[in-house]
């Protein structure tokens, strides 16, 4: 039966995304600068009505129904910001914050523990506890859009957390069955395959569906395992909330915008290295670029998960991955700067 509804997935994304393709709907080019960076086709952003769908059915058939729902409202709000018909960034961050804080207040998710003990103090109020979490997930959920600037790059990436989460049996409570595992990770390589042969993106509304969803798993599962270091979570989720955290401090050293993009971000400067010095192809050097960040990762992640307990050990790697980060961001912007 599994075989079956594997395939039957396969045909039905292959189906829609050719005629959306032919119909030229959800394209990734509607004019921005940072949207040519990489590619010049045209290419469907479909990766999250895929992702939103399907995903959305494993949890309706789960305790977690009213998740499900969650789900598909992020998606919608993802197609709306994808079809430019919600353009301004300040009203896509209050609707972001809006379902976010609902998610977050109707499944009481808070953080037990951050083991700094004046933080915890304040963790103990609620009110404060729901908009730090909220904080948190609107962190990563733009961190993983930001991100998205290279073809294989986020679900690849999803795709190695995904693994550690079930390697240390985080998966056990939201996604009890074994099938419900095996039918999200078949769906994430799948859209990783058709994402790295230029068949499609995941778009804004692939980004906000996959980090939510992830978000909402380990956040659960963390708060029935508090002896895991909160700080082995953080470690997992590093990348996208670091490069978030540091395009905003970036943008306002240079006193540019926040919240609009621009082609500064280190996967960016890393094509722009790998281009100018190999001089591939663009598909090629996209993805060869995603996969030296996320072999990294992979690393990085498998040190973390030698003890996962350890608090010392989370957050030595954690900083090292900062400092290795603005290491090579320095050496990459002067190599593209440089007079």
């Amino acid at each position: 039966m599994i075989y079956i509804y594997l395939f039957l997935t396969t045909i039905i994304i292959y189906i829609v995304n050719n005629f959306l393709i032919k119909k030229n709907f959800l394209s990734s080019h509607t004019g921005e600068k940072h949207q040519t960076f990489v590619e010049k086709k045209n290419v469907v952003l479909s990766g999250g009505i895929y992702l939103g769908f399907f995903t959305s059915i494993i949890f309706f058939l789960s305790s977690y129904k009213i998740f499900g729902i969650f789900i598909l409202v992020f998606l919608t709000l993802g197609l709306l910001v994808d079809a430019k018909i919600i353009i301004k960034p300040h009203l896509r961050l209050f609707l972001q914050l809006i379902l976010v804080f609902c998610v977050t207040y109707f499944y009481d998710l808070k953080i037990i523990s951050t083991r700094v003990l004046l933080f915890d103090y304040l963790l103990k109020y609620q009110f404060f506890n729901y908009i730090f979490v909220c904080f948190c997930i609107l962190v990563l959920v733009n961190g993983t859009n930001f991100i998205d600037g290279l073809n294989g790059l986020v679900i690849s990436y999803y795709l190695i957390v995904l693994f550690f989460l079930f390697k240390n049996n985080f998966l056990t409570d939201i996604l009890k069955q074994d099938l419900s595992v095996i039918i999200l990770f078949y769906i994430l390589l799948l859209l990783f395959l058709f994402n790295i042969s230029n068949k499609l993106y995941l778009g804004d509304s692939g980004s906000y569906v996959i980090s939510v969803i992830f978000s909402f798993i380990i956040i659960n599962y963390y708060n029935q395992e508090v002896l895991i270091s909160p700080y082995y979570i953080i470690l997992l989720l590093w990348y996208p909330c670091f490069e978030n955290l540091f395009s905003v401090l970036r943008k306002f050293r240079f006193n540019k915008s926040p919240i609009y993009p621009d082609n500064n971000h280190l996967h960016q400067l890393l094509f722009f290295f790998i281009k100018k010095k190999l001089n591939w192809k663009n598909l090629l050097t996209n993805n060869f670029c995603s996969l030296i960040i996320n072999i990294f990762n992979f690393i990085v992640f498998f040190i973390g998960s030698i003890d996962i307990f350890n608090t010392k050990l989370q957050i030595y790697l954690i900083v090292s991955n900062v400092f290795i980060y603005l290491l090579v961001y320095y050496f990459l912007f002067n190599f593209r700067y440089k007079k």
